[in-house]
């Protein structure tokens, strides 16, 4: 009898149809059977001697929430008979009703090997705790990992007994994870916690990669990547990480008309083992990135979300460096503007056909207009000027503008402190703060544009504004980490000084060394910075958005809760 390995989690919803994504311990059908009588069936596919499925279930009423239960050949495993927690429900959207976005990234599963300080309640546990205990009351209508789901690098001490058991850890790559198969265990250890088990069958979920999900610093600069090309072990390790990364995270971003298109998920479930395309695909997207699209567009009533690349998009050569590809770029400018009067409107999300993209989802309004507009980027666009400042300084450097000697300390500085968020690709910073201000400029704007992002383990609201324009809609940078990770003390000053106004003058100074041009775009902390285990969501509703934060804290009872940090209006 076939058994339920990880999941049911349910992924795309929209008004009439969901997708429901189960990997199981062998080849069976996968059946989902709502309450409603809505239901769906997948025959399971095999990679790497692991079994997947990927339910579609069509029939489902708008403006409803039906319980529902997963077969597997018949013989039902979900909800299992001793759960403690309520059904798992397939909820749709309403045509009128608003929506609660819930964002954050940076989860570790459990503490690494070593230890790295006192790291705290989860986040997620604990909304997933207050959502059971009140399952009619308020629960996110979808939620937004922005990368770090899993950490490739940072392991903990059960994994690395584990990865010890089965190879050498003395050779490359030591300690952290080095195929496919030890990819499966950082998702089982992260997505069988119970109580993110149950939140993520129950609560739709968007995700989109960052370095940790495959290494960390990936594609920080053209000269990393060589370094780590001339390993014996990086091959292994990127192509696994790509080759889970569409398993467990991308198949679900799509919506089942997507899916029905994608030439790749239709060869992987006809093949009787779909290892050797999906590694293909894999190796195409490392040797040519600009290949393959992993960002996509979901449409929510009103609301348009696009999940954003920016990691694997890169283009790294230090004479044309970009955040990224052009075709990245215009895309990304097509989704934006469709509606607004400016791009092709076409919605092409596949790169001429090739895997990986998603374009407009059906499940908008027929015009394509929205009125809240939220980018996710895992790394945050608007960072404390000081770190702005530097990041700019180092690329200037690093494209030789004070010479050979400062390229090579530049290089030595950049990985050393992680400097590659959009600041380090000066023109990507200002290419992303002229489309936001195109997007929230002129007849039909939309009332707000939000970018979301984590990665930096502290959480902020800024705002920015352009010299010579003011757009209509109310722009924000909205970034929440880490949902589960350490925050040390270093950390926490670094960043409370970064924006300060001493910091702001010593950046300048730096920007000064290295000739940098002014960012074309200014913009100031409205909120935070605030450290700890988090979470952010975003309630929209008509043309009004409503911001609020709250963190993880442990009872004195030994219960966890939610405290709210801020709550405010962003209209």
């Amino acid at each position: 009898m076939a058994e339920l390995r990880l999941g049911p989690l349910l992924r795309y919803t929209d008004g009439s149809c969901a997708t429901v994504w189960v990997e199981t311990d062998r080849p069976c059908t996968a059946e989902v059977r709502c309450a409603d009588g809505a239901r769906g069936t997948a025959r399971s596919f095999r990679i790497a001697g692991h079994h997947y499925a990927l339910v579609p279930v069509g029939g489902l009423t708008p403006g409803t929430a039906t319980e529902y239960e997963v077969l597997l050949d018949g013989t039902g495993v979900w909800p299992p008979p001793d759960s403690r927690f309520p059904p798992s429900v397939i909820a749709t959207p309403g045509d009128d009703e608003g929506m609660r976005v819930a964002f954050g990234s940076c989860r570790w599963a459990a503490p690494p090997s070593g230890g790295k300080g006192r790291v705290g309640p989860d986040a997620l546990d604990t909304l997933s705790a207050r959502v059971a205990a009140d399952p009619g009351g308020a629960r996110p209508d979808v939620l937004l990992l922005l990368g770090d789901q899993v950490y490739a690098d940072e392991i903990s001490d059960a994994t690395r007994e584990w990865i010890a058991g089965r190879r050498d850890v003395t050779a490359g790559p030591g300690d952290q994870v080095a195929d496919y198969e030890e990819y499966t265990r950082l998702y089982y250890e992260s997505w069988l916690d119970p109580e993110v088990r149950w939140l993520l069958s129950t609560v739709p979920s968007c995700m989109i990669f960052d370095d940790h999900d495959v290494i960390d610093d990936w594609n920080t600069s053209a000269a990393w990547l060589a370094d780590m090309r001339a390993t014996d072990w990086w091959q292994e390790r990127v192509l696994s990480g790509l080759m889970s990364y569409w398993v467990y995270q991308q198949l679900g971003n799509l919506s089942p008309d997507e899916l029905a298109a994608d030439p790749l998920y239709t060869t992987v479930r006809e093949a009787s083992d779909g290892t050797d395309a999906l590694r293909e695909f894999a190796a195409r997207a490392d040797a040519d990135p600009a290949s393959v699209r992993w960002s996509y567009r979901r449409d929510f009533g009103r609301t348009r979300l696009l999940m954003v690349d920016s990691r694997a998009a890169r283009v790294l050569d230090e004479d044309r460096r970009t955040m990224l590809d052009p075709g990245e770029a215009a895309w990304l400018r097509e989704q934006v503007m469709e509606g607004r009067g400016d791009g092709d409107g076409d919605g092409d999300g596949g790169r001429n056909g090739r895997n990986g993209g998603s374009g407009s989802s059906s499940d908008g309004d027929s015009d394509g207009a929205y009125d809240h507009l939220l980018i996710g980027t895992s790394l945050p666009w608007l960072l404390p000027h000081l770190v702005h400042d530097v990041e700019a300084w180092d690329a200037a450097m690093c494209g030789g503008e004070r010479g050979a000697r400062w390229a090579r300390i530049g290089e030595r500085i950049r990985r050393g402190a992680d400097l590659e968020h959009w600041s380090a690709f000066p023109t990507s910073f200002d290419a992303l703060g002229d489309l936001i201000a195109d997007a929230g400029t002129g007849p039909g704007a939309p009332a707000t544009v939000s970018v979301l992002s984590g990665d930096v383990h502290h959480a902020y609201v800024a705002e920015p504004s352009w010299p010579g324009r003011t757009p209509d809609a109310r722009v924000a940078q909205l970034t929440c980490s880490p949902v589960h990770n350490s925050v040390p003390l270093s950390i926490r000053l670094g960043f409370r000084f970064g924006w300060s106004a001493p910091a702001r003058a010593l950046g300048r100074r730096i920007a000064r060394h290295g000739r940098c041009a002014p960012p074309a775009v200014s913009w100031r902390r409205t909120g935070g910075p605030w450290f700890g285990n988090q979470i952010m969501t975003l309630t929209l509703r008509g043309r009004s958005a409503r911001l609020r934060l709250e963190q993880a804290h442990a009872n004195r009872d030994g219960t966890n809760a939610l405290r709210t940090v801020t709550d405010r209006e962003l209209t």
